[in-house]
């Protein structure tokens, strides 16, 4: 079945109080925290990509995979978002950028890198809210997803990518070499679903296109490794 395709559902990201987290992230973001099994969900829709919090004890070990770009409207709207996280249990995050960098460098309550970017950011225009998942990853990997997805690439030079649903709204980048020595299990995992019935076949399609097994699927899920040995999650519906 070469025509089933996988569909991006959300970035999951693990956490110690993921009810918690999500409410930062739903006040944020101004959507709904939808409580599920696997995880409450801050659900994308129109080319956003959605949230997922999961449960975990595991210890931090430097910084995340992806780290979050949300977008601004204007100067006043930036500073206000600003204002917004640090009310809700945000911090100021030092990672050697410049008095003159635009962006407004965070973390989230429990440590999470994100930015707040400036209005004037030509490349996240029209992206909405959540305007990028910015990762950490090889050329090779931005090819895979762009297939895995059938998203076109958007952005394609220096070893640099990123993808973007046809709808518009959340890119997803990585920023090519040099790629940081995985040394630990990523905390933060892109989750993907195919419709049931078709999960057998979507998981030889990926690993068709690059993909590796990471081990044996529990009931609806299959966990994979993509061309870099990161982490991801297929589910069905």
């Amino acid at each position: 079945m070469p025509g089933v395709s996988c569909r991006l559902v959300a970035l999951r990201v693990d956490s110690h109080d993921p009810l918690a987290l999500a409410a930062f992230w739903g006040r944020l973001l101004r959507r709904p925290v939808h409580d599920e099994p696997s995880g409450p969900l801050l659900a994308g829709g129109g080319g956003q990509v959605g949230l997922r919090f999961v449960p975990s004890d595991g210890v931090r070990t430097g910084p995340g995979l992806v780290h979050l770009h949300v977008t601004s409207s204007s100067a006043a709207d930036q500073q206000a978002t600003v204002t917004t996280v640090l009310a809700l249990g945000g911090r100021h995050l030092d990672v050697g950028q410049t008095a003159e960098e635009g962006h407004v460098v965070l973390a989230d309550p429990e440590g999470n890198e994100f930015c707040v970017v400036e209005p004037d950011n030509s490349f996240l225009e029209g992206c909405g809210p959540l305007g990028e998942l910015a990762g950490d990853g090889t050329r090779e990997v931005g090819h895979f997803w762009s297939r895995a997805l059938q998203w076109p690439l958007v952005w394609d030079e220096q070893g640099e990518t990123a993808v973007q649903s046809p709808e518009g709204g959340t890119k997803v980048a990585w920023g090519g070499p040099p790629v940081a020595p995985k040394v630990a299990r990523n905390r933060q995992r892109l989750e993907v679903a195919v419709a049931s019935g078709s999960a057998g076949a979507e998981v030889d399609r990926l690993l068709g296109l690059g993909a590796r097994p990471s081990g044996p699927a529990d009931g609806s899920e299959h966990e994979l490794l993509d061309p870099d040995g990161n982490e991801f999650h297929l589910t069905t519906a």
